[in-house]
């Protein structure tokens, strides 16, 4: 992460394609199989996260991240792990969630691989998430290939749920939504690249299953029906599959007037090696619907992220780990916060598209000095134009504090780079930052 050109060469050798810098929308984590969730007004978006140290798939917990402009992603940190369900394995398993809302309550249905599929719930999006049954919500005879749940409410209040590798199930759920009515039903029309990641939705009278297609190399692929029990006829692709894709996993929303669709990638793989190490990460694009409800193919991630839906406002707290794009840097959560760590010389991040109306003329930060060292505030690139900097120096205690630092006062709107300077080895922790008219 902190060179892509380095890690452009590395994607090069391990994979074998002549790759280019891409720009997955979470940096400081490795996620995969995201499961974006539209709740007034704000994209909740829940992904598996897989550990640095992962050889293969390693995998404990699910991650949350919101959004409100598609660009700048706050992190919530992990808001369920294995360690929620008594009767699974602790140790790794924490497969592609899905989260969804119903009469004010919020229903995350989990895969553990090999262990069947559970439910928690919570009065809140952001948690605590809690296990109502004690036991498995979905324990069939294939039990090894019950996962990628993905729940679906349709107009008429009924509530679906899907899941299935390398067949497609489905089971309708009663309306406290942590029980089932009826058998669990095997699709029979499942297109025939189907492998895996169901995710069913509605647009303009249609219904669509989208799917990672046949492994490997995994795209995105859809197919539509007139009905949530189908039959389902295969349509075309999403996303193409490529070389870059080896897995991947739809996660389809519509919000403020755009559809998107949501993947993995593997383009900001680190390590170096003959081992193949299941460190993804989560991209997303803007997707598009044709007169006839069939969808335009994406050939590939964009390498600039989708287009932000609208400004972020710099006058008000904004917490240090919303991020667009970063080098180098790590989040890390407490009981009390969640910050931003690993931060050493030459390191950044950036939020887009700050409206500055008419200019700040102060800039705040709250940080604890590790070794100190310096934030430059810069506009519209990583050398842009320099308006100010704050130093954080190393004091007794190495508590946090309010750091208060003068602007040049410059209006419109920009990107906001935060460009890290200082000696060797970590410099400081960031909680969050604001600045002033």
């Amino acid at each position: 992460m902190r060179n892509l050109n380095k890690v452009v060469a590395v994607l090069t050798l391990i994979m074998g394609f002549t790759a280019t810098a891409q720009k997955p929308i979470i940096q400081t984590k490795y996620t995969a199989d995201p499961a974006p969730m539209v709740y007034n007004d704000t994209i909740f978006l829940y992904t598996s996260h897989d550990e640095d140290d992962a050889e293969g798939f390693k995998m404990l917990d699910w991650l949350l991240y919101t959004s409100t402009d598609m660009v700048n992603w706050t992190e919530h940190g992990a808001v369920a792990s294995l360690k929620d369900f008594s009767w699974a394995p602790q140790d790794n398993g924490a497969w592609a969630v899905q989260c969804i809302e119903r009469n004010g309550k919020f229903y995350l249905y989990c895969p553990m691989h090999g262990s069947g599929i559970g439910v928690l719930v919570s009065d809140s999006p952001y948690g605590p998430f809690k296990d109502p049954l004690g036991k498995r919500l979905i324990d069939t005879d294939h039990i090894w290939n019950d996962i990628d749940p993905s729940p679906f409410i349709d107009d008429d209040g009924q509530a679906y749920l899907y899941w299935g590798n390398p067949d497609v199930y489905y089971v309708k759920l009663n309306e406290d939504m942590t029980s089932v009515e009826g058998e669990v039903v095997k699709i029979d029309s499942k297109p025939d690249n189907y492998q895996e990641g169901p995710w069913v939705w509605k647009h303009d009278n249609h219904y669509y299953l989208g799917y990672a297609s046949t492994c490997c190399p995994e795209g995105l692929g859809y197919a539509m029906s007139d009905s949530a029990e189908g039959p389902w006829e295969y349509k075309g692709m999403i996303m193409d599959a490529t070389e870059k894709t080896r897995g991947n996993h739809p996660g389809i929303i519509e919000y403020k007037g755009k559809s998107y669709a949501f993947g993995h990638s593997y383009d900001i793989l680190k390590s170096k090696t003959s081992i193949f190490y299941e460190r993804r990460s989560v991209d997303a694009d803007e997707m598009k619907y044709n007169e006839d409800g069939t969808i335009q193919t994406i050939p590939y991630w964009n390498d600039k992220g989708p287009e932000p839906i609208e400004n972020l406002n710099p006058f008000h707290r904004t917490e240090a780990e919303t991020i667009a794009w970063s080098e180098g840097v790590k989040t890390n959560k407490t009981e009390d916060k969640i910050y931003v760590t690993a931060i050493e010389d030459g390191d950044y991040m950036m939020v887009q598209g700050a409206d500055f109306k008419n200019g700040a003329t102060k800039f705040k930060v709250f940080a604890q000095p590790v070794s100190g060292g310096t934030i430059e505030i810069r506009l519209d690139g990583a050398e842009g134009q320099l308006i100010g900097s704050s130093k954080i120096e190393k004091e007794a205690g190495n508590t946090y504090k309010l750091y208060t630092s003068n602007m040049e006062k410059v209006p419109g709107v920009h990107d906001i780079y935060f460009v890290f300077k200082g000696g060797d080895g970590e410099l400081f922790n960031l909680d969050y930052w604001e600045f002033q008219k």
